[in-house]
């Protein structure tokens, strides 16, 4: 399995919480490797238009939405399978058609969305095998996908948003399962079933 080195903060979070499921991964920005990998995980943290240009450096914006493994984009690795994002109007991957936006604040709800909240499924996907309803993920994020075909959890916030995607071999999380607990470790688990499947 291979992480995408999108430049963020949270890799190594992240392959422990691998490594703690039993799954190895490695670190890569090579194209090579990512093509031959079994499943790739795309990670983002900061924003749309830094790690676009950081994927198009390293040629991966034109590799990525090739790919036919199954992927994973994580927080905005999520948000960076889209058409679009509001943030510095970027153009993403292209990969899921819709533009992510800023979340609207309130005064009992301030941008960026810090903390737990649960999903509400929207239609099977295996992703959610065996998360409950009352289930609580950890979301950080100012930005956030509109409800589109491939929704298949949605969150509210001020606004419903997607907050998980599935589209063919492409999945997407807005939450981060390296910091959401019991409830990630059964999501990446689950990831890690699909793999297996492909």
């Amino acid at each position: 399995m291979v992480i995408v080195d999108s430049g963020g903060a949270n890799l190594a979070s992240l392959q422990y919480a691998l490594a703690r499921l039993g799954a190895a991964s490695v670190v890569s920005q090579d194209a090579a490797q990512i093509r031959a990998a079994h499943s790739v995980l795309l990670p983002g943290v900061g924003s749309a238009g830094a790690a676009m240009q950081r994927l198009q450096q390293l040629g991966l914006d034109r590799l990525l939405p090739t790919l036919r493994q199954p992927v994973l984009g994580i927080c905005l690795g999520m948000q960076l399978l889209f058409d679009k994002s509001d943030e510095g109007n970027t153009t993403c991957l292209g990969i899921v058609g819709g533009r992510v936006g800023r979340l609207q604040s309130a005064p009992d709800l301030p941008v960026p969305h810090m903390g737990w909240n649960t999903l509400r499924a929207r239609c099977a996907d295996p992703l959610l095998d065996g998360l409950l309803p009352t289930d609580r993920v950890y979301f950080v994020h100012s930005f956030a996908a509109p409800i589109v075909a491939h929704t298949s959890a949605s969150c509210d916030y001020s606004m419903e948003f997607s907050a998980v995607i599935a589209h063919n071999n492409f999945h997407g999380v807005q939450f981060h399962p390296e910091r959401s607990g019991v409830v990630g470790a059964r999501l990446l688990a689950n990831f890690l079933k699909i793999q297996l499947c492909n």
